[in-house]
């Protein structure tokens, strides 16, 4: 029973063997009005798919398709759709529905609505679970799908569409733009997107990293300066310097965090992205006192803030660093394990997906 009721992907059927993918047929949600079917081009590797394909972040509906940075050309849209047409080269990222009826769905916050649904792993009302975009198609909402800017290529936009917008949404939010400095912690995936998109809104962009390593990376960035925060005393010089520290790490249970809230101006925020598998070290309000900081973290962005992120990543030429891989079991392997081993700089997309599952018309 091949699509348009089934699709193919390459799976993980078990967190112990969380690299191993073999490829199988999967259910597609039933078609509705509004929904949106796309043959998948490529798929960009997020460190939540390894996060989920491991279970660092809690139990897995399996077997799986993960993968949620999909670029595609639109093949069928639902009597509804006005969004996009047949041909579209199209985007989806980490949420393809929610009820869009709520009161945050009114008010542009459709990423926290409490019915939403995740590109993967996530139950559908009639018991279909998602899947994502290692595969040959994806269907979703028309909410949830976004036309790519003929200036940005395929490979390269595909990270942005988690990545890239899990960082612009609160460099936006935020007020990053001309006169505000903003410090970038953590130079990896996301964070060598927020230096990109904190420089393009004209910011003041510094970034922070254990790694001297990085240096000349985030300086090719864009990066105003660096900052290495591998010594007991590195905050000193930056004490009340930054009006938002944007973390980007995985490792924040490691940090001393009220070093790095010193650095903030009276007000300033120090953000989140970064999601650590393991809990925080205990903190205190105190620890906050000195500079009456606040911390924080938000969950992807809305439509409107993917639409702006990439109307000004085309403008503006904003470029992820990126290495392709081809689709397949061998691919994906290659591709998740060099995420989890951080032997990446800064992003992996899959292509080639052709090869991998024929043409699809």
């Amino acid at each position: 029973m091949p699509y348009p009721d089934t699709a193919e992907g390459f799976q993980v059927h078990d967190t112990k063997n969380w690299s191993t993918f073999k490829k199988g047929e999967f259910k597609l949600k039933p078609f509705e009005a509004h929904d949106v079917d796309i043959a998948i081009d490529a798929c960009g590797v997020c460190g939540s798919d390894v996060h989920t394909i491991t279970g660092g972040w809690g139990d897995v509906i399996l077997p799986l398709v993960v993968g949620h940075e999909v670029v595609g050309r639109v093949l069928r849209t639902g009597p509804s759709v006005t969004h996009c047409a047949v041909g579209d080269r199209v985007g989806v990222g980490a949420q393809v529905g929610a009820d869009l009826t709520c009161d945050l769905c009114k008010a542009d916050a459709e990423n926290y609505c409490p019915n939403q649904i995740d590109t993967y792993g996530a139950e559908y009302p009639d018991g279909t679970i998602s899947q994502g975009g290692y595969a040959s198609h994806i269907r979703a909402h028309e909410y949830f799908v976004f036309k790519i800017p003929e200036a940005l290529e395929t490979s390269l936009a595909a990270p942005m569409l988690c990545a890239g917008i899990t960082v612009f949404s609160p460099l936006k939010r935020l007020g990053a733009g001309p006169g505000k400095r903003i410090g970038v912690v953590g130079i990896g995936g996301l964070g060598h997107f927020a230096v990109l998109f904190a420089k393009a809104l004209g910011a003041e962009v510094y970034a922070l990293s254990h790694s001297p390593s990085k240096k000349d990376d985030a300086l090719k960035l864009g990066a105003t300066g660096f900052i290495t925060t591998n010594t007991d005393d590195w905050a000193d010089p930056w004490k009340y310097k930054f009006d938002m520290l944007l973390n980007t790490a995985n490792a924040t249970d490691k940090f001393n965090l009220p070093a790095y809230f010193s650095t903030l101006k009276p007000h300033g925020v120090f953000h989140n992205v970064g999601m650590p598998e393991e809990p925080l070290h205990e903190l205190r309000f105190q620890d906050f006192v000195t500079t009456g900081c606040y911390m924080g973290t938000s969950h992807i962005g809305n439509r409107p803030e993917m639409l702006e992120m990439l109307d000004l990543a085309a403008k503006a030429g904003v470029k992820s660093w990126v290495e392709t891989i081809d689709v397949g079991e061998a691919g994906c392997k290659e591709a998740v394990e060099r995420v989890k081993n951080n032997k990446v700089r800064y992003r992996f997309t899959l292509v080639n997906y052709d090869k991998a599952f024929g043409k699809r018309e």
